[in-house]
C-alpha cells in the first residue's frame, strides 16, 4: 500500500498536471469499488474547476468551490494522466506499463486536453464526495492523528499520548490515531536510525529518545519524498521518474545482512509484529 511519501508525490505530480483544470465530462466504467461510486458524481462535478489538490495522511483531496472529493488508493489504485497525443503519464505506486484498460474505472475529461484516469485492479480504493468543506468533520479524517510534519507532533504530544500505555513502539507508530500517514517501511527505517527496538514498550522511552525518533521520522520521510518514493513495485511520478528511496534502506527487506553502521557488528533480523514484517539490527537497536 502506498505510504505518505508516495501519496505526497502523486499529489505534487497531479498538481502540476491538472490543477485549475475544469472537468468537462466523466465516464464511469465500473461503480463497484470499495464503496459504490454514487450516480450523482457526474451531475455534481461536471463543469467544476479543480481549485487545489491536497493530501491528508494517505488520502488525496480534490478541492472544488463548494465540494471536496476524497480519494483513497487502497492497495492497487492509481491515477494516470492521458495527454492529447494519447501518451500515458504514471502517477501511482504498484503498477508497470502493462496496464489493462479493463481496470480503468473512471475517466475525468478535463479542459486542458488531459484525461485523468483511475485504474484499480483490486478495487479497494474509493471516492467520496462531500458538500461539507470542513475536513475535520469527514468520518475518514476526523480521528487521524497529526501529520508527522505538523508542529503538533512534538515531544510534549508524544509523552502525553504514551502515558500508561503498554503498546510497543512499532505498533504505536503504525497507529493512525497517534500519527497519520506512517507505514511499515518508514517506521522500520526511523526506528533503526533512532536505535530503538521495534518491540520496546513506548512507555519506557526516555525524552531524548523520543526527540531523536521524531527527528528521524521527519528525516526519513523527507529523504523519501526527495528521492521520489520507494520503488518496491515500480513507483513512478507523472514524469516517469522512478522512486529511489529503496536504495537507502538500512533495514527494510535486508534480513540476515550486515548492519549498515560501520561500527556495528550486528545482523538485520526479521520478525512479525501484528502480522507485519519488522526489520531491525540485533546489536544496535535496543
Amino acid at each position: 500500500m502506498p505510504e505518505l511519501p508516495e501519496i505526497e508525490i502523486v499529489k505534487r505530480s497531479l498538481f502540476k498536471m491538472i490543477n485549475k483544470a475544469k472537468i468537462i465530462d466523466i465516464k464511469i466504467n465500473n461503480k463497484n469499488l470499495r464503496y459504490k461510486i454514487p450516480g450523482t458524481l457526474y451531475k455534481k462535478l461536471i463543469n467544476k474547476k479543480i481549485l487545489k489538490i491536497s493530501r491528508r495522511s494517505k488520502y488525496l483531496i480534490f478541492h472544488f468551490k463548494d465540494k471536496l472529493l476524497l480519494v483513497h488508493l487502497g492497495m492497487s489504485g492509481k491515477f494516470l494522466v492521458s495527454k492529447k497525443n494519447n501518451k500515458l503519464l504514471k502517477t501511482s505506486f504498484y503498477y508497470d506499463l502493462n496496464i489493462l484498460p479493463k481496470h480503468n474505472h473512471i475517466y475525468f475529461m478535463l479542459n486542458n486536453n488531459c484525461t485523468l484516469i483511475y485504474n484499480d485492479v483490486r478495487r479497494f480504493g474509493f471516492f467520496k464526495l462531500y458538500e461539507n468543506l470542513d475536513l475535520e468533520k469527514i468520518t475518514f479524517l476526523k480521528k487521524l492523528g497529526p501529520e508527522p510534519f505538523s508542529n503538533l507532533f512534538d515531544v510534549k504530544y508524544f509523552i502525553k499520548f504514551i502515558k500508561n500505555r503498554q503498546k510497543n513502539i512499532k505498533n504505536l507508530l503504525m497507529d493512525q490515531t497517534f500519527v497519520s500517514g506512517l507505514g511499515n517501511i518508514y517506521v522500520n527505517e526511523a526506528l533503526f536510525l533512532s536505535k530503538i527496538h521495534p518491540l520496546k514498550k513506548c512507555s519506557n522511552l526516555k525524552r531524548n529518545s523520543i526527540k531523536t525518533l521524531i527527528r528521524n521520522i521527519i528525516k526519513v520521510l523527507k529523504i523519501s519524498i526527495n528521492q521520489g518514493g520507494s520503488s518496491i513495485r515500480d513507483f513512478k511520478n507523472t514524469y516517469g521518474k522512478s522512486g529511489n528511496f529503496q536504495q537507502f534502506f538500512n533495514v527494510y527487506g535486508r534480513e540476515n545482512k550486515n548492519c549498515s553502521r560501520i561500527s556495528c557488528k550486528g545482523k538485520i533480523k526479521k520478525i512479525s509484529i501484528s502480522n507485519r514484517s519488522s526489520f531491525y539490527c540485533d546489536h544496535c537497536q535496543n
